[in-house]
């Protein structure tokens, strides 16, 4: 599977880390948010998104809502103030991948996707309440994206495709 994802900077990194370490997570990646999953996202679009991602401003990450999910497993998260520039730079990905990837996964499509960033996946109900319990409350946190990338989840490699540096302010 590959994943488009936004890393945050340090500071937003360093909180969410101390989050984890406070509830014992693991995890294979940086703290991030997910912005599409499909099973191939192939060189072609690859290009075209790292063209569009110059032309886009990324704004900020305002994590604050500590909630659940439970689907298939459950999940602990800090879900991300949903505001209308959110949503262009998400819309706008989108709009690139549309037709052009293999198996996009429905959670991450416009009007579906819930913008979060994972503290724990996978935990029995038990070990979701103590998780929760041990962070809540939870201040939020600001995260600047530090750079957006494709994540290949079977092999771990991250094609980097845009750097902060490069985005207009």
């Amino acid at each position: 599977m590959h994943a488009l994802v936004a890393f945050f900077d340090d500071e937003a990194d360093k909180q969410v880390r101390d989050l984890w370490r406070r509830i014992g997570a693991r995890h294979d990646y940086p703290p991030h948010l997910t912005y599409a999953i499909a099973s191939t996202i192939g060189p072609k679009v690859r290009k075209e998104l790292r063209e569009d991602l110059e032309r886009l401003w990324m704004p900020d990450l305002w994590l604050h809502t500590l909630s659940t999910f439970s689907t298939v497993e459950n999940v602990l998260m800090l879900a991300a103030v949903v505001d209308a520039e959110l949503l262009a730079v998400h819309s706008a990905i989108h709009d690139v991948l549309a037709g052009h990837v293999k198996n996009p996964s429905a959670y991450y499509l416009p009007g579906n996707w819930v913008p979060h960033c994972t503290l724990a996946a996978g935990i029995d109900d038990d070990a979701m309440k103590k998780a929760f319990a041990e962070v809540f409350p939870v201040e939020p946190i600001r995260a600047k994206v530090r750079e957006v990338s494709i994540v290949d989840t079977q092999t771990g490699e991250i094609d980097v495709l845009k750097k902060a540096s490069t985005a207009p302010r």
